[in-house]
Formats: C-alpha cells, sequence, structure tokens
C-alpha cells in the first residue's frame, strides 16, 4: 500500500444561468428517476471529484433538496456571465481549501461526457479539455497557473478569451449535447447511460 496522499480534485458544477431558452432550471430537469444536478453529481463522485455547485439564489433550496452529496454556493450576479460563476467558485476553493486542488469545470448543461473522458482529464495537470470531431468540449481541467488569469479578469469576460486549452480526441457520441430546448432534455433522457 501506498501513502501518497489522494489529490484533490473540485468539479465546479456551473448552474447559475438564467435558463431562457428553455423556460426552466436546467439542473433541475428530470433525467430518469433523477435531476439533472444530482446526476452530474454523482457521475463526479464516482469518478473521486468532489462537486462544487455554483448556483443562483433563487434556486438554491431547489438544487439543495435535489442533490445527495455536494457543497452549494450562490453567485450573486449571476448576470455578470458565467466566467463570474466560475470565479465564486474559484474564490470559494482557494478560501476554504487549504491544501493542492485541481479543477475541473462542468456546465450543467453540458452532460454529454464520458466517464472514461472524465478520468483522462483529471489525470492532467494542464488546461485541457476532450474534443470531438475537431471541436471542443467539456469539461474543462485548469492549471494552477490559468485559475489565477481567470479569478483576475471582470466576471464578463468570456472564459476563451482568457485561456488556450489543448485538447484530446474522444470518441463521446454526446460530447456536444447541449441541454437549451424540451427536445435536448428529451434525447439526453433517452441516452442516461452515457
Amino acid at each position: 500500500m501506498s501513502d501518497i496522499k489522494k489529490e484533490l480534485i473540485f468539479g465546479i458544477i456551473l448552474a447559475a444561468g438564467s435558463s431562457k431558452r428553455l423556460g426552466r432550471p436546467k439542473s433541475l430537469v428530470n433525467i430518469g428517476d433523477d435531476k439533472l444536478i444530482n446526476y452530474i453529481v454523482k457521475r463526479l463522485k464516482k469518478n473521486n471529484v468532489e462537486a462544487l455547485i455554483v448556483t443562483r439564489s433563487e434556486i438554491f433550496s431547489d438544487i439543495q433538496e435535489s442533490i445527495e452529496d455536494a457543497r452549494i454556493i450562490v453567485n450573486e450576479n449571476p448576470e455578470a456571465g458565467r466566467t463570474g460563476t466560475l470565479q465564486v467558485g474559484l474564490n470559494y476553493l482557494k478560501s476554504e481549501i487549504m491544501e493542492k486542488f485541481k479543477v475541473l469545470v462542468v456546465p450543467v448543461d453540458r452532460p454529454g461526457f464520458s466517464d472514461s473522458t472524465l478520468l483522462q482529464l483529471i489525470s492532467y495537470d494542464e488546461t485541457i479539455c476532450p474534443m470531438k470531431n475537431g471541436k471542443g468540449g467539456h469539461p474543462l481541467m485548469i492549471s494552477e497557473s490559468d485559475i489565477r488569469k481567470i479569478t483576475s479578469q471582470k466576471p464578463n469576460v468570456p472564459l476563451r478569451d482568457i485561456i488556450e486549452p489543448n485538447k484530446f480526441e474522444v470518441l463521446d457520441p454526446y460530447l456536444h449535447i447541449n441541454i437549451d430546448t424540451e427536445e435536448d432534455v428529451t434525447i439526453l433522457d433517452s441516452i442516461l447511460n452515457i
């Protein structure tokens, strides 16, 4: 047996969007017998990734009731943008976790990654994301230096303007699914075993 300490890996689940296109909170859509947010939390946990959910105050209690085991915090200004939501999560981890950790960015509306892709991602120390057919996807692993870059920017600056991830090709057939419409929810529900 090894005395090597297991590395802390957090998945910051971005769940503070307004869900205008879908018309209801994406994190609370039903996927099988579960809510999408809990489905993602369980998948992260199964792969030894601690979930940190960053959401908006209006759905905080609904998310809290929907999950089994995760930290939840509120972005008080979610309209500032997705980078701002990520910054809230990163700043929370920097202030609360007193040891080295790694960070995955997991948008709640991009759950099409496989467990094998997740395991490959968490093996890296660089900023990297999966890619299918030449197009990058999620989740996104962020390096320590890029965490500093992200937290030093204004919350409305798009992440793509701050960092440039390396990419690796994956076979995940649903990597690019984006939960924006009721049809997307139906498709995701039908492919639950991704």
